[in-house]
């Protein structure tokens, strides 16, 4: 295969965070929804993603919040156009962890502006996502659903 067909991605890790059967999504700085996390810095590469994870959560959610998560339950791949990126579109590749929030307060940061709480069990996806992390969420919905 010629370099020229292979695609390359940025690789994120985000989390569905519960709390009290309800999940959380934000909305960036750009206007879309959003899970917690983020995309991995070039000096992250050989380091456990948890520890990525764990910056990600504090950068976003504030240092005050405690929570545990499990082992990656979806997988994503998501495109967007990058308005840093001079408007060229970027492909990222993203593990989706299930987490659970057990205690602190949240204070969102500066690139995001709301947070919601919402219920899978009734929760639209397709009013808030689109993309890649649309088909994520859903997924993550049908396979919280089936197992309540």
């Amino acid at each position: 295969m010629d370099i020229e067909q292979k695609d390359t991605y940025f690789v994120a890790v985000k989390v569905f965070l519960e709390k009290d059967g309800q999940l959380l999504i934000l909305k960036d700085s750009f206007g879309d929804w959003d899970l917690p996390g983020g995309r991995l810095k070039v000096d992250e590469f050989s380091i456990p993603l948890e520890q990525v994870i764990a910056r990600k959560m504090h950068e976003e959610l504030g240092n005050d919040i405690q929570y545990t998560i499990g082992k990656p339950i979806i997988f994503m791949r998501h495109k967007r156009i990058e308005q840093t990126a001079g408007n060229s579109e970027v492909r990222i590749f993203a593990l989706g962890y299930q987490g659970k929030l057990s205690g602190g307060d949240i204070h969102l940061s500066s690139r995001h502006t709301e947070m919601k709480w919402v219920d899978p069990r009734n929760f639209k996806p397709e009013e808030y996502f689109r993309g890649g992390w649309l088909d994520g969420v859903r997924e993550y919905i049908t396979q919280t659903i089936l197992c309540l």
